[in-house]
């Protein structure tokens, strides 16, 4: 089947305008993988996309105490298996509980989950709250904030109504099948997409987070990744501030090199992994779209 010009015409304009877009968000990637060899004077002057000079003296800085960063990365990365994992559960549990119709209480539930998500108690009275269950200064704060979404619960609840029939889990019933067999044969391998997207969502959200680090951890040795980035991003920001003001400090290093590439560190693993569920992603994310 022959395509029209009109059709033709858009298409081209539309891969023009994406490949442009794709490209403007590529940039700052690449700006920052190029800084972190750039050397540090020539980096004064301006980030380039190809330095004139290249040098490793950063990564040397970023690894002269391996122990720490491979510390956090474990934190870390357990955070994100765990984490993933036992959300994906819940989020999933709670959603097929809401979506099955013979539930009497879901739209009681509903309406108190939906509640949550219009007020709060506050930062106060959950720093009490953690604080009194033993939770502070142990991996099971890191773990249990973030843990549960109500925001993720919905859309994995409104994927549940449109591409699960309730004839199918009607008919595994009269077949015997219990509400746990259903869910977990039935329910879980029909909603791949969405359980990949919700997962991918999660482990960005494990992996980028520093603030509850930041209010409940001050151990270092619980200190996740992000954390202890801003940590050093901290220690090298008040080493330079030290510099410009005359104080002595022992040596010379590239600050801002460092920073870049503790950056490029830190995002590696996720651009890695995120090929890998790519085509779930995309069929996620469509979720609410209208289908023919």
């Amino acid at each position: 089947m022959k395509k029209s010009k009109e059709v033709i015409g858009f298409q081209a304009v539309a891969l023009s305008l994406t490949t442009v877009f794709a490209v403007l968000c590529l940039l700052p990637i690449l700006y920052t993988v190029t800084g972190s060899f750039t050397p540090e004077r020539e980096l004064a002057r301006g980030l380039k996309l190809i330095p004139k000079h290249w040098t490793l003296e950063a990564y040397r800085m970023v690894w002269k105490n391996p122990a720490g960063i491979l510390r956090a990365y474990g934190i870390t990365t357990a955070l994100v298996v765990f984490g993933v994992g036992a959300g994906l559960i819940m989020v999933t549990m709670t959603a097929y509980v809401l979506y099955r119709k013979d539930c009497r209480a879901r739209r009681g539930l509903s309406f108190f989950f939906f509640f949550t998500t219009l007020f709060s108690g506050g930062m106060v009275p959950y720093y009490i709250w953690m604080c009194r269950l033993g939770l502070r200064d142990t991996f099971g704060i890191l773990l249990f904030n973030g843990l549960f979404s109500v925001f993720y619960m919905f859309i994995v609840r409104t994927y549940f109504t449109s591409n699960i029939p309730v004839s199918l889990v009607e008919s595994a019933k009269v077949d015997g099948a219990n509400d746990f067999i259903i869910y977990l044969r039935i329910v879980m391998p029909s909603a791949k997409p969405v359980l990949a997207t919700i997962g991918l969502m999660q482990a960005i959200a494990y992996w980028n987070n520093w603030s509850t680090a930041a209010v409940f951890i001050t151990e270092t040795n619980l200190y996740p990744l992000q954390f202890y980035l801003y940590r050093i991003f901290q220690d090298a920001s008040l080493r330079q501030k030290l510099m410009e003001a005359g104080v002595f400090v022992n040596g010379s290093a590239p600050m801002e090199s460092y920073k870049l590439a503790m950056t490029v560190v830190t995002m590696g693993p996720v651009i890695l992994f995120y090929p890998f569920v790519q085509k779930y992603f995309v069929a996620g994310v469509t979720i609410g779209a209208v289908k023919e």
